[in-house]
């Protein structure tokens, strides 16, 4: 199975546990990989074959603009399901990186793996 990927898509979010991280909207990154057959788009040259990455991108930074999780456990869950829902793939991995979570690092973050089977 092929996969598309997207790196370092930026959004920002109300995310984190403590209250001061309520009042605040923080940086996100997200970089997404999407299985997907892409014979049929190579075949075609067509943009209706594949998984139009533009299409996900601009999804996904919405969803995040608009969600208030606490934890990024649960935003990385919600968007592999938003993924495999929406765009019907097979499988996905979300990474979301928050930066500037603590001072002492230049990144933290959670990677997750998800299929349609266990959906």
């Amino acid at each position: 199975m092929d996969r598309i990927f997207i790196r370092g898509l930026q959004s920002r979010a109300v995310i984190g546990v403590h209250p001061w991280e309520r009042e605040i909207r923080q940086r996100l990154l997200l970089d997404l990989e999407l299985w997907w057959d892409c014979r049929p788009a190579a075949a075609s040259d067509s943009l209706a074959q594949t998984c139009d990455y533009a299409a996900v991108a601009e999804r996904i930074q919405a969803f995040v603009q608009q969600s208030q999780f606490q934890l990024i456990e649960t935003l990385a869950e919600e968007c592999a399901k938003l993924l495999l829902n929406e765009f019907a793939l097979p499988k996905v991995r979300v990474t979301l990186h928050k930066p500037d979570a603590l001072a002492a690092v230049t990144d933290l973050g959670i990677t997750i793996e998800r299929s349609a089977e266990t959906e």
